[in-house]
Order: structure tokens, then sequence, then C-alpha cells
């Protein structure tokens, strides 16, 4: 599961970084300090990435399979 974890994190982390930066320039109240913002947005959507993407690994390798808590 982890080599299609860090397979995935390249595309989900390029997705979520940019839909970070996307709302801080699409906010016009945020946009005013986007020189601040994008680089923590970019930090934000490249930490939530992790997560996300080890429950799409999980959810492509239990794909067909019961789940059993």
């Amino acid at each position: 599961m982890l080599r299609l974890s860090l397979v995935l994190y390249g595309l989900v982390g390029t997705v979520l970084i940019g839909i970070c930066i996307m709302i801080v320039l699409a906010v016009p109240t945020l946009s005013d300090r986007s020189m601040t913002l994008i680089p923590m947005a970019a930090l934000i959507g490249a930490l939530v990435a992790a997560p996300v993407t080890w429950l799409v690994a999980r959810a492509i390798l239990l794909n067909g399979r019961r789940v059993v808590p």
C-alpha cells in the first residue's frame, strides 16, 4: 500500500495544493495578503493530502473486498 500511496500522493497533493491556492487567489480579502497566504495554503494542502491519499489507496486496494472493521 505504501507504493500506491506514494504514487497517488503526487496527484492528490498537487490537486489539493492547487485548490487551496485558488481559494486564496479567488477571495478578494485574502488576495490582498497573497504573498504570505499562498505558502501557507500550499503547506495546508500538502498536509491534508497525506491522509486523503491513504484513504484513496485503501479504497483502491479494498475495492471488491468486504470491509470488516
